[in-house]
């Protein structure tokens, strides 16, 4: 498959996705990033592995109307030739014209699990602060893919792990990432060898 990466942020997952296919876990082809955010850790990763990226935002493109700016994403895509798109710390919505085009190839990975600790709002250090003050016992991931409505769409996977007493938000964040730079990867693998269906 070619693959492109949404992200705004660190860019770990990324990272961790890229390195599954360097050490040969992962066949798929990386070719592409979109961001919103030019200045993130995502188009360092981007750069330093020679993968293409685009920074679309309204402040790039503040001249075009708002149905061009949205088949922008789309023309971008279908230049790359991409078949699955993976959300690795997105900080906005992805357009509708984006998810249903490529309905059902769209996945997101959640910081928590889902339905709990989701919604609009509910992303990065947000959601494990959120998870520490319900006094929740467990937290984890969720794997998912993306519809028109937050966090709502079809659950790939999930993984859970005890909120230790001791926990804070940043703590608990720590080892919810071990999780998620473990699991993203063997996700799409399901993809890559038909074990997991997603149409």
């Amino acid at each position: 498959m070619n693959i492109c990466v949404f992200a705004s942020g660190g860019g770990s997952n990324f990272n961790a996705l890229l390195q599954a296919k360097k050490d040969g876990f992962l066949n798929s082809d990386f070719k592409l990033l979109i961001t919103n955010n030019s200045h993130c850790g995502a188009v360092d990763i981007a750069l330093a592995n020679d993968i293409d990226y685009y920074h679309i935002s309204k402040k790039v493109f503040p001249d075009l109307s708002e149905s061009d700016f949205h088949k922008l994403y789309v023309d971008i895509l279908d230049e790359y030739e991409i078949d699955l798109i993976l959300l690795a710390g997105y900080m906005k919505m992805v357009d509708t014209i984006v998810i249903r085009k490529f309905k059902n190839r769209i996945i997101n990975i959640h910081p928590a699990l889902l339905p709990s600790f989701g919604g609009k709002g509910m992303y990065g250090m947000n959601v494990h602060k959120a998870v520490i003050e319900s006094g929740a016992k467990e937290s984890g991931i969720t794997i998912h893919l993306v519809d028109e409505f937050y966090d709502k769409g079809k659950i790939l996977l999930q993984k859970k792990l005890a909120v230790n007493e001791d926990d804070n938000e940043h703590t608990l964040q720590k080892r919810v990432l071990e999780l998620e730079h473990k699991y993203y990867p063997q996700v799409v693998k399901q993809i890559e060898t038909g074990e997991l269906i997603l149409e």
